[in-house]
């Protein structure tokens, strides 16, 4: 298999959802980067500039947005996220 495709995750602390993405990501072993727009309005603009979407988590897969926690784990429940990862499993 080839490099795992980057993941971003838009996010804000003490948000349910946002922690069960990274948490799912985890459980993975994906690396991930985090961007926090809670105090960054730039980079809230940036999310749902790419997004379309106010809400996080926002999960980008390389340069594909996958969207919130509902989409990564609906991914994940249909074996279609482990691909997108560039898990081999």
């Amino acid at each position: 298999m080839g490099k795992p495709a980057p993941v971003l995750v838009y996010a804000k602390p003490y948000c349910p959802y946002c922690t069960a993405a990274k948490a799912l990501l985890r459980e993975k072993g994906v690396t991930f980067e985090e961007i926090d727009i809670s105090r960054d309005h730039a980079a809230r603009e940036r999310m749902v500039e790419r997004s379309g979407r106010q809400t996080v988590p926002q999960i980008f897969i390389g340069e594909r947005h996958i969207g919130g926690f509902d989409d990564l784990s609906a991914l994940n429940q249909s074996g279609q996220l482990d691909p997108l990862l560039g898990l081999g499993r």
